[in-house]
């Protein structure tokens, strides 16, 4: 079928030329439309049940997304608390309440925020910690002293040693980030300060992430082309044989992108790197047509009828390669990701599209060239010249160790891959996108730097939700019906008194809440003139009625904000929460100012009222939205804010498990659910949905690619060997990963599916052709010596290809980049060397069974 399909090409070339420049085009005419996605909530699907509760946590409380500004002075003996330096925060706190996209109302910075302090004996005083700026020294250090004095703003807007400060930016979008965050910056070079400035948060890093991730992109992409075609004239050493792939693989990966975008997908952070990763594989099947082209052409042979044998021997191989490959990345549509499946799709439709165009483009473009330029090939001009090369050399050299060590080579890889396995007990599932920069990069700078001065730039919430008042109405009246069955059973007639009481209210009320404070009235009325046998009912049912108030304010009740309380001091003993800020600190921290102003009133006030009270002394304040940050306008929930130091996922998961800890020795009030949210908390949900759904498509995919090779050997003792390269690169390659204590991350986790796909298509060449001159000599000696020639070197010259093809990805600024970068060299290296030394080693040791000696071997090199 090869060489009908190459004699069609061969045919027709104009028709192909034209075919594939008019897909290109369209591809590229696409592009323009390009919708960039760089949120990592997108990990996760819409309706995800984890995501969907985020954004109700963040609807309930009125939460956004944040933009954390530090200012830093650690030359002044006062740090930030001196005029110079608070006269350009306020100015800054001004200009960035300005920025198109800021939430102005919820800034908060020292300019924004009220000092809360006693106005007089149970009265309460709010003015603007600094509505203007301090002219001297001592009204500067004034407002450090009365910031740290409040619990809720000290280590979360100035640090605990006066040297920093901070503004936290709430956005309407994530996506806007990195422009305010350049207004920002804009707005700070015009401060006359000597104050260092640093802008961090999940958000802005994420946003810029994106921005740089494209810019890397249009870099990386044509720089790996170059060291790609510079890589194949050394091998070849012919500019016009070569121009062939390069021009393929252009066309393959413009009209990949094109398609995605086209059919309306956006470009996340997964498939930026289709380009990268398309580039070198669209090359490799080229690679394999071009090297036996250059060692079989012949001037008086002619290039028609070489290529025609070319695709003859190369067809079966590459058809499943190239399907391997394709499945190796579509395996990632398991995944539970869907910018992760989008990736593997598209990089596997281009995989597709690439062997589609290979094998009708290299044979029509073939022909094409004029036989002078041909016969200057330098490959092909005399027969000897491609074995006296470097690496033909090292791959002979390579062969004969192989089967002369059979025995050695395997128990080194056995030994291996117990090291391996050891290394992949060690592997941790860890990511945080602010490492997603280099440890130089401002944003990282910006998150140690911030970190280590105030309490954490993370944010998680803790959400503890009340069901009580769904049954409120319920319980009241059986508590009601309970207290008036008992008077009647004393032969007191209450019954009588409470409907002239409820019934009216309830006739002209709807809500439970209204009518309850109407009852409430009415019955504490009804004391002053009832019968003194009616009073202990009366009683009952007035305490009833204000049981049932305290259920729908249930988190006014006292009991339950010190359950708030003692759950916020159990969390914050983790090393990784810098502070949670709660309801609870807000309430004590009122109370204690209505009372005297002293530490030592620092407290929950004892009844529902007064806790409702100083709730109502802080509404009266300039910012009483604050309130609604913290607990629901039914206080039926209450959200704790927790600040984290850190956005590793490990470290988000080791403050969940102490919150369940905590629940699970201390269970929650009756009727209270907890629950969390925050992009910390999300990032954690859609790590561990990969590490599920990669090793469910690396399980799929493995087996799938299995049974195409029984399929294609049509042999279970060949298709388990070929499966033996993959299975020793990913085990190597994720040994090393733990071994190393390198991070699971979102780029290691999609390398795995790269491995599968690319490892399998060397065994493939490896045993096909193996078992070609094996048929053709009868002689598994001569069989291999063979091997090690046009063959071996075609699975080394792909694998330094593909290999060298991603090292631009090194010179990103970018981590994830780098990662693949480095991981896609490793995994070309031990992909080789499993094929080119494991297996032929394997087969030394089973040659009696597998290619036994049937005859003395005749054929002559060139059957070659």
């Amino acid at each position: 079928m090869g060489r009908r399909i190459a004699e069609f090409a061969m045919d027709h070339p104009r028709a192909v030329f034209i075919a594939t420049l008019l897909i290109t085009l369209l591809g590229t005419a696409l592009i323009p439309l390009i919708q960039i996605d760089t949120d990592p909530e997108n990990m996760l699907p819409s309706e995800q049940e984890d995501r969907v509760r985020h954004n109700l946590i963040k609807e309930q409380f009125n939460l956004h997304d944040m933009i954390v500004v530090g200012v830093v002075n650690e030359q002044n003996s006062n740090g930030v608390f001196n005029p110079q330096s608070l006269t350009a925060l306020h100015a800054l706190s001004e200009g960035i309440a300005g920025i198109d996209g800021v939430i102005r109302r919820d800034l908060l910075s020292l300019a924004t925020v009220d000092n809360i302090e006693q106005g007089g004996v149970g009265t309460i005083r709010f003015e603007q910690m600094m509505g203007t700026p301090p002219q001297t020294t001592e009204q500067a250090l004034a407002i450090r002293e009365a910031t740290l004095s409040l619990p809720l703003f000290a280590d979360t807007l100035i640090s605990s040693d006066g040297g920093a400060t901070a503004i936290y930016v709430p956005i309407e979008a994530k996506d806007q980030s990195y422009r305010i965050a350049n207004e920002i910056r804009d707005l700070i070079s015009e401060l006359d300060t000597q104050d260092d400035f640093h802008i961090t948060g999940l958000p802005v890093a994420e946003d810029t992430f994106g921005v740089e991730m494209f810019i890397q992109m249009a870099i990386s992409a044509p720089l790996a082309a170059l060291v790609i075609f510079a890589l194949l004239w050394w091998f070849f050493r012919s500019v016009t044989l070569i121009i062939a792939p390069m021009l393929m693989a252009f066309a393959v990966v413009l009209t990949t992108m094109g398609a995605l975008i086209g059919m309306g997908y956006t470009v996340h952070i997964m498939s930026s790197m289709i380009p990268i990763f398309l580039m070198p594989i669209a090359v490799v099947d080229s690679v394999h047509i071009l090297s036996e082209f250059a060692d079989r052409y012949r001037p008086e042979k002619g290039a028609r009828k070489t290529m025609s044998e070319v695709m003859g021997h190369l067809f079966t191989p590459m058809l499943y390669t190239s399907i391997t490959s394709g499945i190796g990345f579509a395996s990632l549509a398991f995944t539970p990701i869907p910018p992760v499946q989008v990736f593997g799709l598209f990089v596997g439709a281009g995989i597709i599209l690439a062997f589609v165009l290979t094998i009708i483009f290299i044979p029509a473009y073939a022909v094409a060239i004029n036989p002078e330029r041909l016969s200057k090939l330098r490959a092909g001009s005399q027969e000897s010249s491609a074995d006296e090369t470097g690496l033909a050399r090292s791959l002979i050299r390579l062969g004969t160790f192989a089967t002369a060590r059979a025995r050695f080579v395997v128990i080194v890889f056995a030994g291996s891959l117990l090291v391996a396995g050891y290394g992949i007990s060690q592997i941790v599932v860890n990511d945080n996108p602010v490492r997603w920069f280099q440890s130089q990069h401002p944003i990282r700078v910006a998150d140690e730097v911030l970190n280590r001065h105030f309490a954490g730039t993370y944010s998680a919430y803790f959400r503890l939700e009340s069901n009580v008042a769904e049954q409120a109405p319920a319980r009241f009246k059986t508590r009601v019906d309970e207290i008036l069955n008992n008077a009647e059973a004393q032969g007191i007639t209450l019954s009588e008194t409470w409907a002239e009481i409820s019934d009216p209210i309830a006739a002209d009320t709807t809500e439970f809440e209204a009518y309850l404070e109407q009852v409430s009235v009415e019955v504490e009325d009804a004391l002053f003139f009832a019968d003194t046998e009616k009073l202990a009912g009366l009683e009952q049912l007035l305490e009833a009625t204000d049981e049932a108030r305290g259920d729908l304010n249930f988190w006014q009740r006292p009991e339950n904000l010190a359950y708030i309380a003692e759950m916020q001091e159990a969390l914050a003993e983790s090393p990784q929460v810098g502070k949670v800020n709660t309801l609870a600190d807000l309430v004590r921290t009122v109370y204690r100012e209505l009372l005297s102003g002293d530490d030592a009133d620092y407290q929950i006030p004892e009844t529902r009222q007064g806790v409702a009270q100083t709730i109502l002394s802080f509404q009266g304040s300039n910012r009483p939205h604050d309130l609604w940050r913290m607990v629901t306008q039914d206080y039926q929930a209450a959200n704790l804010w927790l600040q984290l130091t850190s956005g590793d996922n490990q470290d988000m998961q080791q403050v969940i498990d102490l919150a369940d800890a905590y629940i699970a020795e201390n269970p929650l009030p009756n009727g209270v659910t907890a629950s969390w949210g925050g992009l910390n908390y999300i990032n954690v949900v859609w790590q561990n949905a990969m590490v599920k759904g990669m090793a469910q498509s690396l399980a799929v995919a493995w087996v799938m690619v299995a049974l195409m090779m029984f399929l294609l050997f049509r042999s279970i003792i060949f298709g388990l060997l070929a499966m033996v390269p993959l299975t020793v690169s990913i085990a190597l390659i994720y040994g090393v990963v733990g071994l190393i204590g390198k991070a699971y991350d979102m780029p290691i986790a999609v390398l795995s599916s790269l491995t599968l796909g690319l490892s399998v298509d060397f065994a493939i060449h490896f045993i096909e052709r193996s078992r070609e001159y094996y048929q053709a000599t009868g002689r598994f000696t001569e069989s291999m010596r063979l091997m090690f020639k046009e063959p071996a070197r075609a699975i080394s010259r792909n694998a330094i290809v593909i290999a060298v093809g991603f090292l631009p990805l090194l010179a990103a600024p970018l981590v994830p980049y780098n990662t693949v970068g480095i991981f896609l060299a490793s995994i070309m290296a031990a992909s080789a060397l499993a094929s080119i030394v494991l297996l032929p080693a394997i087969l030394t040791l089973l040659q009696k069974w597998l290619m036994p000696d049937r005859k003395p071997s005749t054929t002559q090199e060139s059957t070659s």
